[in-house]
């Protein structure tokens, strides 16, 4: 039975790089740290405990003030990170799942369809629209391949896993359309009230893309 999801979170301040070009640092680390809270309360929400995985001061502290336990990460990569929070939840239950922290438009509802998927058929693989990998679990543990076309990789060390495939796992937030995608939704209006003008500091906008 699945009672903990693992979610690695990046550092807040210096993460989201590619979003420079768009917003300002002060606002890119507030997109950071609301983004993991989303995540970490939505997984909270069904009764599940959020296990924050970092190597981060800023993290940790957020982890503690939230109430989420946190997990020091060896800071060398998303696989090395996965594989440790994989390691410490299977010594209390072999069913472990991994949340990305970046999905703005994940819900309570996402978050039971992967728990579905993976109580019914013992593994759960979660697409990216890029290709690579918003979530996944099992019973059983295997090297993590995350990056670029990740997914391709996952469900092949998978043995006939649930697929699940909704708007809320399909979109992270790495670029500067998916921000603008993310914030044009209702689910998104969060990001927009974050991330708008006079947000995170000066010049902090949703950025316009033209033809």
């Amino acid at each position: 039975m699945l009672n903990t999801v693992i979610i690695p979170v990046k550092s807040f301040s210096m993460g989201k790089l590619r979003l420079a070009g768009a917003v300002d640092p002060g606002t890119r680390a507030s997109l950071g740290r609301g983004l993991a809270e989303h995540v970490a309360s939505s997984v909270a929400s069904i009764g599940l405990a959020p296990l924050i995985v970092t190597a981060e001061p800023e993290v940790v502290e957020w982890s503690t003030r939230a109430g989420f336990p946190s997990l020091p990460d060896p800071g060398t990569g998303l696989d090395e990170a996965a594989r440790v929070g994989v390691e410490w939840v299977t010594t209390l239950s072999p069913t472990w799942m991994i949340l990305h922290s970046d999905l703005p438009l994940l819900g309570a509802g996402d978050v039971r369809a992967l728990v579905s998927g993976l109580e019914t058929h013992g593994g759960v693989i979660a697409p990216s629209a890029d290709g690579g990998t918003s979530a996944i679990g099992s019973r059983e543990v295997f090297p993590f391949s995350f990056g670029v076309s990740s997914f391709h990789r996952h469900l092949q060390r998978l043995d006939h896993p649930a697929v699940v495939a909704r708007s809320g796992l399909l979109l992270d937030l790495d670029s500067p359309l998916d921000l603008l995608s993310a914030a044009t939704t209702a689910r998104g209006r969060w990001i927009a009230e974050l991330a708008g003008p006079n947000r995170g500091g000066e010049g902090a906008s949703i950025p316009t893309m033209t033809p």
